[in-house]
């Protein structure tokens, strides 16, 4: 088992970090396509009405993230104790770990199900749905709520096999189910008849695939850890564990989603289901650029995690800086690309002229902090794959608690439409200075201990080093 991570601690930064970022990258890409295609056919299926509907779909998607958030909680969390585990040679712990992921999985995506069923359109309204997107967004996550099992595990699942270092295995499965959503999409939009609800279906049995695609790569033994049917029962000291590391990217993605509470109310205020629209669309082309920083950080998780069990302090620090500078150089390019074909990616969704005039002006203000946000993404990485859950969850709200509901709230008073758009680079702007704030206080501290550490002085921080 331990030869199948060893790498990590040995191959050199450079060649290490892309071998596990790259397919992780392209897998993301994939994920990202299965919103996107959702939205370009119901796009092309609705016609007149298809302001409300991508208006729906915009509406559902914070909600349908939040049922993701659970299966973040315990991948981030359990892959980085199952890196650590396998630097240290902890492997039973590793197996203890992965058996509670599955079982975790299963129990906390029914406990979401019952209520979200249950009171869903009075959360939709909350979300700021109006009467003419409420039923396009109801029929959508009916079936994505009932499904959601499928996401929370084949999520977690996910981590855990990029923390054993096998980033080829999840980007294979996630490009299996994006393949089957493109295909299976306009199956059941157009050849069944069946709308919004047939892209709800394609999408949950695309993520069904993908996931009994890792399921099987565990119960045939073939993981760098193994499965345990006795590993299935909770146990309450790891399931601690697993939340008090999950608890930073579970907040920040919940935090995205009751960010966009604020949002769609702000944005149902000031400029109506084309506002929404728009806004939903911007999201999905930005969902490119976000997806492709999210990978990078996702292939430098294990690279931490593995060496920091494994007391090699100079090789962190080597990845940190490599990461940085890579996703720094993708958010530039992105938004440079983006803005340079906005006209023909807004055109792909829709062609209600008020949606193209408010969606030209949109694209340009809230893409403009991207080329920032890559710092917060990899300092939050590093922080959760040392166990330091405070500063990683610190850094997890920032964005979107911390920064970008509050200029949600002040900025449109002054700037109606214009001000929801100019929140998210300000939101971006502040998070990038509170993060290499913190960055940097954990280099030095890396900086200065290198040496006794490495020679065996200490086997971690202590937690009075601690950057906060």
């Amino acid at each position: 088992m331990n030869e199948k991570s060893e790498f990590l601690g040995k191959e050199s930064i450079r060649k290490l970090l892309f071998k596990l970022s790259a397919p992780i990258v392209i897998g993301m890409l994939v994920q990202a396509l299965y919103n996107v295609v959702d939205t370009f056919f119901v796009g092309m299926a609705y016609g007149a009405d298809s302001i409300q509907a991508i208006g729906g779909l915009s509406i559902a998607f914070p909600i349908q993230m939040m049922i993701i958030a659970f299966g973040i909680v315990l991948g981030t969390g359990g892959s980085s104790i199952i890196s650590r585990a396998l630097g240290a040679r902890k492997y039973e712990k590793a197996e203890r770990v992965l058996g509670n992921v599955f079982s975790l999985s299963l129990i906390l995506s029914v406990l979401i199900a019952i209520p979200c069923l249950y009171y869903l359109d009075p959360i939709l309204k909350v979300f700021g749905a109006t009467a003419g997107v409420l039923p396009y967004a109801r029929d959508y996550l009916n079936i994505i709520i009932a499904g959601g099992t499928t996401f929370v595990f084949g999520v977690a699942v996910q981590h855990i096999v990029r923390s054993e270092g096998n980033a080829r295995l999840a980007m294979n499965a996630m490009l299996v189910g994006g393949g089957l959503n493109i295909f299976l999409d306009p199956l059941f939009m157009f050849g069944f008849g069946m709308g919004v609800k047939g892209a709800a279906i394609a999408t949950v049995l695309s993520q069904a695939v993908a996931s009994v695609w890792l399921l099987l790569y565990y119960l045939k033994g073939k993981g760098a850890v193994h499965f345990r049917s006795e590993t299935l029962k909770p146990d309450l000291n790891i399931i601690k564990e697993i939340g008090v590391i999950g608890i930073g990217p579970f907040v920040m993605q919940c935090s995205n989603s009751i960010m966009m509470i604020f949002v769609y109310n702000a944005l149902a205020t000031y400029g109506g289901d084309a506002a929404i629209a728009v806004f939903g669309v911007i999201m999905r082309i930005n969902s490119f650029i976000f997806m492709s920083l999210l990978g990078m950080s996702f292939g430098l998780q294990p690279i931490v995690g593995f060496n920091y069990g494994a007391k090699k302090y100079g090789r962190i620090v080597e990845a940190v800086k490599l990461s940085l500078a890579v996703t720094t150089t993708i958010g530039l390019l992105g938004l440079l690309v983006i803005l340079f074909f906005r006209e023909q990616l807004l055109e792909l969704f829709s062609s209600d002229p008020q949606y193209l005039e408010l969606g030209k002006n949109a694209i340009m203000i809230i893409l403009l902090g991207m080329p920032l946000v890559g710092m917060n993404l990899i300092t939050s990485t590093l922080f959760q794959a040392l166990g330091k859950a405070k500063p990683a969850f610190l850094l997890s709200i920032s964005r979107q608690l911390l920064f970008l509901i509050p200029a949600i709230v002040i900025l449109p008073r002054f700037y109606k439409l214009d001000g929801v758009w100019a929140a998210f680079p300000v939101s971006d702007l502040l998070s990038f200075m509170l993060s290499g704030f913190l960055l940097l206080r954990v280099h030095r501290i890396f900086k200065e201990r290198k040496d006794s550490l490495e020679a065996g002085a200490g086997s971690e921080i202590a937690d009075k080093t601690s950057p906060i």
